[in-house]
């Protein structure tokens, strides 16, 4: 591979980068999945977002497909202002590896999370495999 063509596939890869981090920062909420089984992105898993009210009932405010490089940047609803409390983030796995011919213990992956108000944006990335998984609170 000649060196032109290698700096301008560096460079499209980095604005790609970019791009997706500005489209991060103007949505409170974002997600990743990643393939721990073999290190690569898990594009269309769909998730879903709910928010949780006082008489306890979960109420679906969004939901969205992971991209190629598995992420969703903005899974928070673009018309509500980012509220306090308790949200739950439910990665449709079963129907993903389902699609990749691969046999799971886990069909879904709910993570229930707090939204304290000290930050501006929150991510969940999930590492998945069919087995396991690991999430954490991201940035």
């Amino acid at each position: 591979m000649n060196i032109k063509l290698t700096t301008t596939l560096a460079t499209g890869a980095l604005m790609a980068t970019m791009a997706g981090t500005v489209m991060a920062a103007d949505n409170p909420m974002s997600v990743h999945v990643l393939n721990i089984e073999n290190g690569l992105p898990s594009p269309d898993v769909n998730v879903t977002l709910e928010q949780h009210h006082d008489g306890g009932e979960w109420e679906e405010i969004n939901s969205a497909v992971t991209g190629e490089n598995g992420r969703i940047n903005a899974l928070y609803p673009e018309d509500m202002a980012l509220e306090n409390g308790t949200y739950r983030v439910t990665f449709d796995t079963g129907e993903w590896f389902e699609n990749h011919d691969t046999e799971t213990f886990f069909p879904e992956i709910p993570v229930v999370f707090a939204i304290d108000g000290e930050l501006d944006h929150y991510h969940i990335p999930l590492l998945l495999s069919p087995y396991g998984y690991s999430t954490y609170r991201g940035n």
